[in-house]
């Protein structure tokens, strides 16, 4: 059984398909750019669209009832891996104690020129 998520303070997608999917306890989310949800438009530099993506997926997750806290896996994808350290450092402010497992790759190119795309999978909080 899988529920549909639809956050409404998050950017709209950029395609056809919705925020997240739940099934069975778990959260998948569709990959979140670091678009502002007001304007649609990128902030400038990797930092700042990291952090947006960030907060972006925090308002996914609690939409579907569940938060940072509760990622198990999350995937990055980087317009450019020299991008790595610079991404890592944004990371690590919203996720602190124990991470969650993650994937880091170079991806050809990011939808509407983003320089960064992040998607998790995290558990429905008690």
């Amino acid at each position: 059984m899988k529920k549909t998520i639809n956050a409404p303070k998050a950017p709209t997608a950029v395609g056809p398909y919705v925020h997240a999917v739940e099934a069975n306890g778990l959260i998948f989310t569709s990959g979140q750019l670091g678009l502002i949800p007001e304007s649609g438009s990128l902030p400038e530099g990797v930092e700042a669209q990291t952090h947006q993506s960030l907060k972006n997926l925090a308002t996914v997750l609690e939409a579907a009832g569940s938060d940072l806290g509760h990622v198990v896996k999350t995937t990055v994808f980087l317009d450019d891996i020299n991008d790595f350290g610079k991404v890592n450092d944004v990371y690590a402010q919203y996720f602190k104690g124990e991470s969650p497992a993650r994937s880091c790759v170079q991806a050809a190119k990011l939808p509407k020129g983003g320089l960064v795309e992040i998607e998790v999978i995290a558990v429905k909080k008690d």
